[in-house]
């Protein structure tokens, strides 16, 4: 019986440890950045949807293992909102150089400002993980080593894990063929051999987690400082798409709104058309137009330029208003008002009367390719300042239209009417249009009278806008200009004249003086400030 007991002693020991082996393995994460089951569909649907991505990821996993995800990883620490990582320890160890990577994408200080681009938007932040999609592949390649080392690590874990699981099944066949007594002779044989084997296998595990753990920090310094380098430009690259977007007149909901598919062709529309060197004009010349909007006076005429006195109540400036909520000042107040000595906005100059259509004519002769200061082409500052016109009657609640002209009988007609989206695709062909050819004013304006006639007779609206933007001269008849004077005088429009880069153009009695209500000439295309005013009274 004693050597019974000491089988059963033994038994119970090994069965102890082993059980106790088998049962504490914890589930090993193959995904670094914790994530829901929402954030995994973003992942999906995205990934579908991204011939790109997919095409990245087919290339990386023909070369490293688990690549797909590794690019998992850095599109959620994009997108989600404040990404959140595992300890390394949570990680299935064949994962932890993907941990290390992410970890220092997030940590790198370009990832913040990643983030105010990429957050809570599918698009950017698979846009973020193509334009890392360099620096991915050397990292991938910098840290082979370290890769193939946890992966040892790993099957190393999956196999003491797998022998552990064995000597508890043996300890438990064991027990059941102790004796009704519940004892048994010494362990049996089988017992001894899984033991034998899972004391090898942790063995192992353990050296080749040491080895991995060896080869991680072997990689570190080059790992941050290859992350450091993606998302720098990655930051780079969507803030970049996002100004273009922005220049371009594409808001964030429009954005919100769009198929993934067709957001792509229009990003890549934008990078790849006529006028893509010059979204940043563009984009300044729309910011400058809604700020000369903002400096507007309501129910005041023209420019503000200071402060003065006087009893206007629409015209009195917030501090003055202010005393109105304490009630010790409004007696003070009410005598001010009565004397005419409250503090007002002041202003002056011309007061904006157009009610009917906007009509931009942009000249787009072959002079128009001529580039002036800063290698801006007069076609640029043109079209730059159009759609800057067509934000102007958005704004308004004004029609917009867009006519294109070159020679005599060459025209294109764009019409944005209010209350209805512009579409960007339309937008788009507006300012990638270019004629060629010579140049003629009546083709032009007659078309432009034409459709003010006709807003007239549907709507009674007058007081039209006609913006005309060239850089040639060239002659009317008398029975056109006599016609033209007519129309004028009769629906009340007025005309704006631009002279790019042409001065000439624009000189006191020269035809373009004869027809427009307003001219005035633009040398510096660099300066999209030389027709703000004109944003003040249209």
């Amino acid at each position: 019986m004693e050597g019974a007991s000491s089988g059963l002693d033994e038994l119970a020991s090994l069965a102890g440890k082993w059980l106790r082996l088998s049962s504490a393995v914890p589930g090993r994460h193959t995904a670094a950045v914790v994530a829901d089951r929402f954030d995994r569909m973003t992942w999906l649907d995205t990934y579908e949807q991204s011939a790109a991505l997919r095409e990245l990821a087919r290339e990386l996993d023909a070369r490293h293992d688990h690549a797909t995800d590794l690019l998992t990883d850095v599109f959620l620490a994009a997108y989600k909102a404040g990404p959140r990582l595992r300890e390394p320890s949570e990680m299935d160890p064949s994962r932890l150089v993907d941990h290390q990577v992410v970890t220092a994408l997030v940590e790198s200080r370009g990832f913040t400002e990643l983030r105010r681009e990429t957050a809570g938007d599918p698009y950017a932040a698979a846009m973020a993980v193509l334009a890392q999609a360099a620096a991915l592949r050397g990292l991938l390649e910098r840290t082979r080593e370290a890769r193939e080392q946890a992966g040892r690590a790993g099957q190393g874990q999956q196999d003491a894990e797998e022998a552990a699981s064995a000597v508890a099944e043996a300890l438990r066949q064991a027990a059941e063929e102790a004796g009704e007594a519940g004892t048994v002779p010494a362990p049996a044989a089988a017992v001894r051999q899984a033991v034998e084997t899972a004391e090898a296998a942790e063995a192992t595990a353990r050296q080749a987690a040491q080895d991995a753990a060896q080869a991680l920090g072997a990689t570190a310094s080059a790992v941050r400082a290859g992350a450091r380098n993606a998302t720098a430009e990655a930051a780079q690259a969507v803030r970049q798409e996002s100004a273009l977007l922005r220049a371009w007149g594409v808001g964030p909901g429009e954005l919100e709104r769009m198929p993934f598919d067709q957001r792509a062709r229009l990003a890549e529309r934008l990078r790849t058309g006529r006028l893509a060197q010059w979204a940043e004009l563009i984009g300044r010349f729309r910011q400058m137009a809604s700020g000369e909007r903002a400096r507007k006076v309501e129910n005041a005429t023209g420019e503000l330029v200071g402060v003065t006195l006087g009893d206007d109540l629409s015209r009195v400036i917030p501090s003055e208003l202010a005393g109105l909520g304490v009630p010790e000042l409004r007696a003070v107040f009410a005598v001010r008002y009565a004397a005419g000595e409250l503090m007002l906005y002041d202003s002056q100059g011309e007061q904006a009367t157009g009610r009917g259509a906007i009509i931009a004519c942009v000249d787009t002769s072959h002079s128009m390719y001529e580039a002036g200061p800063g290698g801006i082409t007069r076609e640029a500052w043109a079209k730059g300042c159009a759609l800057a016109l067509l934000d102007q009657a958005r704004e308004a609640g004004r029609d917009f239209v867009g006519i294109l002209f070159s020679a005599p009988g060459r025209i294109k007609v764009f019409r944005f009417p209010a209350g209805r989206s512009a579409g960007t695709d339309r937008v788009l062909d507006f300012a990638e249009t270019f004629l060629g050819g010579g140049t003629s004013y009546q083709t032009p304006l007659s078309a432009a009278g034409e459709l003010l006639e006709e807003e007239f007779d549907d709507t009674a609206r007058r007081r039209g806008d006609i913006v005309m933007i060239t850089d040639d001269d060239c002659g009317v008849t008398e029975e056109w200009m006599r016609d033209w004077n007519d129309a004028k005088r009769r629906l009340g429009f007025r005309v704006f004249g631009l002279v790019v880069g042409a001065p000439r153009v624009g000189e006191a009695g020269s035809v373009l003086e004869a027809l427009c209500d307003n001219l005035r000439s633009v040398e510096d295309l660099t300066d999209v400030h030389a027709a703000a005013d004109l944003f003040r009274v249209i």
